[in-house]
């Protein structure tokens, strides 16, 4: 009985808070329709896992409001052959998603409880095209560059360096929230001709902080 609630309960939020708000790719619609994010929250939290808003997950992060991971999956313009780098892997939720979009994703988490859940997440559900790297977010993860997408999802003060060597020029795009630690704009970032990076805000967004070596210090702020 609950399967089949939250199942409708899936299908509302796509319609009511993806496509109403503008969501128009078909796939990403699709995706979010697909992949269950119940299976993503604690067990006392299932009951909400399409409440329009971020639920917490534990170790400090949340589990994106589902209208932010699809606005960040629907900015990569993914076609279904491209290999994607996520940055901030959390529950597993957001991996999930783009593993139905792109042909291979790399998700890369700092906190080790957190990406063996999400591996066993992904696992349980059939999602073989995810892989999960334990390591410094802000660092990329080179052995697999380049990528055709980046998705960031936790807030940076600046655009690190390391992510934007491993962004395929011309054609790679990579969303990330920039600002301060309170609020920030989502911005999509592509890399250009001549070395030129080009940055598009899209609108204003709250994340927890990039922690790492190119992106917040966990005590002092923004390392230089």
């Amino acid at each position: 009985m609950l399967e089949r609630a939250l199942h409708q309960t899936r299908l509302e939020m796509v319609t009511s808070q993806l496509a109403a708000r503008g969501i128009q790719d078909a796939r990403v619609l699709e995706a979010m329709g697909t992949i269950p994010r119940e299976c993503f929250v604690s067990p006392e939290l299932e009951s909400l896992a399409y409440w329009d808003g971020p639920l917490v997950i534990g170790h400090g992060q949340t589990i994106s409001q589902p209208f932010m991971v699809a606005a960040m999956a629907a900015s990569l313009v993914l076609q279904g052959d491209e290999v994607v780098l996520e940055v901030g892997a959390g529950s597993g939720y957001g991996a999930a998603v783009l593993s139905r979009l792109a042909r291979q994703v790399v998700a890369v988490e700092r906190i080790p409880e957190l990406l063996e859940a999400a591996r066993a997440r992904w696992s349980a559900l059939g999602l073989d095209n995810i892989t999960g790297v334990l390591g410094d977010g802000t660092l990329g993860v080179p052995e697999w560059a380049p990528f055709d997408g980046i998705c960031v999802t936790a807030a940076a003060p600046r655009i690190p360096p390391s992510l934007l060597m491993q962004l395929c020029p011309d054609q790679g795009r990579m969303i990330i929230p920039l600002g301060a630690r309170a609020v920030q704009q989502l911005c999509l970032v592509r890399r250009v001709q001549a070395g030129e990076v080009q940055i598009i805000p899209q609108f204003a967004c709250r994340f927890v902080p990039l922690l790492g070596e190119e992106g917040w210090d966990e005590v002092h702020g923004p390392e230089t």
